[in-house]
């Protein structure tokens, strides 16, 4: 349980604003949103509550920067508090939320995007911020209909975005995990960047399987997901 200062703390970054929409965009998938005009980096995150009982939880930015909105990618968590909370929500409600933060930048560097999951949402930020020049963006889920936002980054990515399977299969899409993909894919340039973003075990490995290639760690920039 967190102190009772660290609550004090938690309650002085937290402010309101009132939801605007909140759409389910696949089963259990809702992406919400929040009027709230603020200047940010492609990558950052914010702090999200549904009232000052339970601390926050954090959540990457998932809309461009030029938006008038914030807007977070999140699945439900059918034990846990928050995410039941904010899947019921609807227009007007009222949520507790931060200012965007964080050290996860995108910018026009030559970059490989690598995620899984709800992980895709701080490189979705970049591409809306018109940061998808010179990338390749690499997307690992388990189901076919995982794949957020896949019509228009297919469209506008072509064949610099690659999607893997893991448990079904279908044309145009690799049929295993990222680890299996980049295991058979020998383009791994020395100067470009490495943004992953994820659950944990997959950050791991595949930072690993990037240095062991000869990726230097100083390339490698990681946002791992809970």
């Amino acid at each position: 349980m967190a102190k009772t200062e660290e609550y004090s703390r938690i309650d002085n970054e937290l402010f309101a604003v009132k939801v605007t929409d909140n759409v389910e965009i696949s089963t259990g998938v809702f992406l919400i949103s929040w009027r709230q005009k603020v200047a940010f980096i492609p990558g950052q995150v914010v702090k999200v509550a549904i009232d000052r009982i339970q601390p926050p939880r954090i959540y990457s930015v998932c809309c461009g920067n030029l938006e008038e909105k914030i807007s977070i990618l999140f699945n439900i968590k059918e034990e846990g508090y928050l995410t039941p909370r904010l899947a019921a929500a609807i227009p007007g409600d009222e949520l507790l939320v931060s200012n965007p933060y964080g050290n996860f930048h995108g910018d026009h560097s030559p970059a490989f995007w690598i995620a899984t999951g709800t992980g895709i949402a701080p490189f979705y930020s970049m591409f809306q911020s018109g940061l998808s020049d010179h990338k390749i963006l690499i997307h690992g889920v388990r189901y076919l209909n995982q794949f957020y936002f896949e019509d228009e980054l297919e469209w506008a990515m072509g064949d610099n975005y690659t999607r893997c399977c893991s448990r079904e299969e279908s044309c145009n899409v690799f049929h295993g995990r990222i680890k299996n993909y980049l295991l058979e894919t020998n383009h791994f340039p020395k100067d470009y960047k490495y943004y992953l973003c994820g659950k944990s075990l997959m950050v791991v490995e595949v930072r690993d399987l990037l240095i062991s290639k000869g990726i230097p760690y100083e390339n490698i920039f990681a946002e791992i997901y809970f």
